[in-house]
């Protein structure tokens, strides 16, 4: 069996971090781990208190994994700090880990902030270098870009930007721009469009965090990278058109839309 690694934050309502990425990899027929970065208390319609893990924590929690059971990829997600940041990149180097996947979280569904100011350098500084893919949505590669983004257009040039400067794989996420789900990657390879229908359901809570573990948990069964990000990008359609409604804000998807088995029945 694949193993895979999330390196994230969780969410005490289940939709997003690593509740959603552990989902994610079990819907993919992969062993989920984690490494938490930070515990919230948030729901679909908030983000009300987060509590960082300290640094010599985190670190502990990244070795406890690696010395035991290996993964065959990682993914990065909710990472506040400069502090934190740097400990992932270390430990990662250290332990040579492939088929990174770092998903730069920055900001919640819900609009609340989550990566403090100037660790937005630091993470393209030490982070982006190993890793084989970043999956910025549009408020968070105009960021990194230092550019808006009106248009599909102007989501290339961003993502090439970010991969000329950083040097590293970028799915520049189009849904934001409304109309399509279409989304972009960027590679030495090209330029690849992957075309989505735009569905017609407020309940995106987690829906980066879910693309980026499925991503990798396509990396760890030895897929491709295109052909990573296409299944990934149909698990996530998969997911949206079930409708789950939960919550009173913009709710969870059910990532186990897929599953079937005796045991998922009862």
């Amino acid at each position: 069996m694949a193993k895979v690694l999330t390196i994230a934050g969780s969410d005490s309502s289940g939709g997003a971090g690593i509740q959603a990425d552990l989902k994610t990899m079990m819907a993919h027929g992969v062993y989920g781990m984690s490494a938490v970065t930070a515990l919230t208390a948030q729901n679909t319609a908030g983000v009300a208190a987060v509590q960082e893990v300290t640094p010599e924590f985190l670190a502990a929690e990244i070795d406890a994994v690696f010395e035991d059971i290996r993964p065959d990829a990682v993914k990065v997600g909710m990472v506040a700090s400069e502090d934190l940041i740097l400990v992932i990149a270390e430990k990662l180097r250290e332990y040579d880990a492939k088929h990174i996947v770092v998903d730069p979280v920055m900001t919640a569904t819900s609009g609340a902030e989550l990566m403090e100011k100037g660790a937005e350098a630091v993470l393209r500084e030490e982070l982006f270098p190993l890793a084989e893919l970043i999956t910025p949505n549009v408020p968070e590669l105009e960021i990194l870009s230092r550019r808006k983004i009106r248009c599909e257009k102007d989501l290339v040039e961003a993502a090439r930007k970010v991969w000329q400067e950083a040097g590293v794989n970028v799915l520049g996420k189009g849904g934001h721009l409304g109309g399509t789900a279409n989304d972009v990657l960027v590679s030495a390879a090209g330029i690849r469009w992957y075309m989505g229908q735009r569905i017609d359901n407020p309940n995106t809570h987690g829906t980066g965090c879910t693309l980026s573990s499925a991503i990798a948990s396509n990396l760890a069964k030895a897929y491709g990278l295109e052909a990573s990000v296409e299944l990934a990008k149909d698990y996530l359609t998969g997911a949206l058109l079930d409708g789950l409604d939960l919550g009173q804000g913009s709710g969870p998807l059910n990532h186990g839309f897929a599953l079937d088995g005796d045991f998922f029945r009862q």
